[in-house]
């Protein structure tokens, strides 16, 4: 394997085969000369999305695009209680105001993971789909903790990492729009018709936006996304 010098300009991309962190990926393509991917199993009951991954890998494959990364954290997360995004229990509002969907520590345990292997990979930039426009608000989303993980794992690693989180201040209309400005009609089509966001891992029913139960928060954000973007006279290949 080739191993980098974090003085050099890479990346590596949270990429769990979802909207987000595919126009993320593209987003880290078309600024840094070399990318690699990291994908996480936590027992998520959406899990068809680690099958979405490479496919979308090899439609956007580029001399830039490097190793692919997967982490298996199901024990570990599992151990922590189940939420109703690990087991078959119904999505609804928690009494502490939070979705039953959050997974406590979730996306800390990815960020930390993604700082090791960028560590022994010398990969500079950590990029993560996180955002706190257009969630369900989940804490480990927010741009305060990607700033104070950034300083964590800088302290605790003894690097110089930059956590980059491009999507953080954008609502789903305006990453549409992103992945639209970054590669056209065919990364929008990759992402419809390629990419998986729905919780309860429905690849059956088949929508303007792509795929999904289009009932559970995930889908209905992507939904109200692209009915925002597409509203605005934005193109899209295929209607339906």
């Amino acid at each position: 394997m080739t191993q980098h010098s974090q003085t050099e300009d890479t990346a590596l991309v949270l990429f769990s085969g979802g909207q987000d962190s595919t126009t993320c990926l593209a987003w880290a393509l078309a600024r840094y000369p070399h990318v690699e991917t990291v994908g996480f199993r936590y027992g998520q009951r959406h899990a068809v999305e680690m099958d979405c991954r490479e496919p979308i890998r090899q439609a956007m494959a580029s001399p830039r695009l490097g190793m692919d990364h997967v982490v298996d954290l199901t024990a570990t997360i599992a151990g922590l209680g189940e939420t109703a995004m690990t087991a078959d229990i119904a999505i609804e509002m928690g009494q502490s105001g939070l979705p039953n969907t959050f997974v406590p520590g979730r996306n800390l345990l990815f960020l930390t993971c993604a700082a090791a292997i960028a560590y022994r990979r010398g990969l500079r930039r950590i990029v993560a789909g996180v955002c706190e426009t257009d969630y369900s608000g989940y804490p480990d989303c927010r741009d305060d903790t990607v700033k104070a993980m950034q300083l964590a794992v800088n302290l605790g690693m003894e690097r110089r990492f930059v956590l980059e989180t491009p999507l953080m201040w954008l609502d789903k209309a305006a990453t549409w729009a992103l992945a639209f400005d970054l590669g056209g009609a065919a990364l929008v089509e990759v992402i419809r018709e390629r990419t998986h966001t729905c919780y309860l891992g429905d690849r059956t029913n088949r929508h303007a936006w792509g795929f999904g139960c289009g009932t559970c928060p995930a889908c209905q954000l992507r939904a109200q996304g692209w009915e925002r973007w597409t509203a605005a006279g934005n193109p899209s290949s295929d209607p339906g």
